[in-house]
């Protein structure tokens, strides 16, 4: 087994493992909307999201069953791709961007595929794992578990702020989960370190060029 693809392997399955671990934890153990506060910049706050990253919304039946058969779509390109760059052996900080992109994708759409069937509604209390009376939503009509909160600055908009005046405000208030924090870590990767990613391959091109040249 080849080194990048050990690194696909590990980041994809540890990813997934820590994800549905929590995921499925938060589910069994908190009632939604419950929020436990670890610092006042960080949060447990138990949420579900039908649509898509970051609580955005995708709604409605037909919206969700597009969402979701869009996402199975995505990670069947994304097996297609981490194959594709670990035969041309790109950069290994190149792999592990995509398996970050790719393991926290596939996070959020086993979600989407299996939640459903698998528990009920966290109204009131906690659900329940397989429950007797079947789960609250059909194959692939599943909500996102989100639970992560990072309110790191939280005041008032000043008076004079047109719209906004007087209003709260939170930065960053999104509540999201792991899965969607390793697709953001692949993509920063991906936007900090391009250079490195591709410059090296670039540079070997343009080096095999002015042998092949001086050799001729």
């Amino acid at each position: 087994m080849s080194v990048r693809l050990k690194i696909v392997l590990g980041i994809v399955f540890g990813i997934l493992l820590i994800d549905q671990c929590l995921k499925i934890y938060i589910k069994t153990h908190f009632i939604l909307g419950e929020e436990h506060v670890i610092f006042p910049w960080f949060r447990i706050h138990f949420t579900e999201n039908p649509g898509m990253a970051f609580g955005m919304e995708f709604g409605g039946f037909w919206g969700k069953l597009a969402l979701s058969l869009f996402r199975i779509g995505a990670a069947g390109f994304g097996i297609y791709y981490l194959r594709k760059i670990i035969l041309q052996k790109m950069h290994l900080g190149y792999i592990a961007a995509i398996s970050f992109v790719f393991a926290g994708a596939v996070g959020n759409i086993l979600d989407s595929l299996f939640y459903g069937l698998m528990f009920n509604e966290s109204f009131m209390e906690p659900a329940h794992f397989f429950p007797v009376e079947g789960g609250y939503a059909g194959f692939l009509h599943g909500k996102v578990v989100d639970m992560l909160y990072f309110p790191l600055v939280e005041g008032y908009f000043p008076k004079w702020v047109p719209i906004w005046g007087g209003e709260e405000f939170a930065f960053f208030r999104p509540v999201f989960n792991l899965a969607d924090a390793s697709i953001s870590l692949g993509v920063i990767l991906i936007l900090l370190f391009q250079k490195k990613f591709f410059g090296e391959e670039k540079t070997m091109d343009i080096s095999s060029t002015h042998q092949n040249s001086d050799a001729a």
